[in-house]
């Protein structure tokens, strides 16, 4: 899979996707730091990437509009560097190494002392 990771999240993030056998990108080594959510949408599009990132409301609505999108993955919870990491990895020990979110989103939540991964379809059949 080739993920994007949100400005808002740690660019440490990109290593434990890269661990894992993926390829990963992070929005400020891009370049793309600061570009709004519309105009970062395209580039998500273009470049086949699974987007993450926690700003849950705003992707939601533009991944609805969406016939077609390789995925995208919301960090729920506003926590440190080494917990984003402990649950993305989470996501990644549950899609494999040839895991794949075509028109899914999945939501990365804590749930009590573990993670849970709520995934649903969007835009919605």
């Amino acid at each position: 899979m080739r993920f994007l990771i949100d400005e808002c999240l740690h660019t440490s993030l990109v290593a434990v996707a890269q661990q894992s056998g993926h390829h990963c990108d992070h929005v400020n080594w891009l370049g793309l730091s600061g570009t709004t959510d519309w105009d970062l949408m395209p580039r998500i599009i273009e470049g086949d990437y699974t987007f993450v990132t926690n700003n849950a409301a705003d992707f939601r609505r533009l991944y609805s509009r969406q016939q077609l999108h390789p995925g995208l993955v919301i960090v729920v919870p506003q926590v440190p560097p080494v917990r984003q990491r402990e649950l993305f990895q989470a996501l990644l020990n549950h899609l494999g190494a040839t895991g794949q979110l075509v028109n899914e989103v999945i939501e990365i939540v804590i749930d009590g002392d573990g993670v849970r991964l709520d995934a649903y379809d969007l835009p919605e059949d």
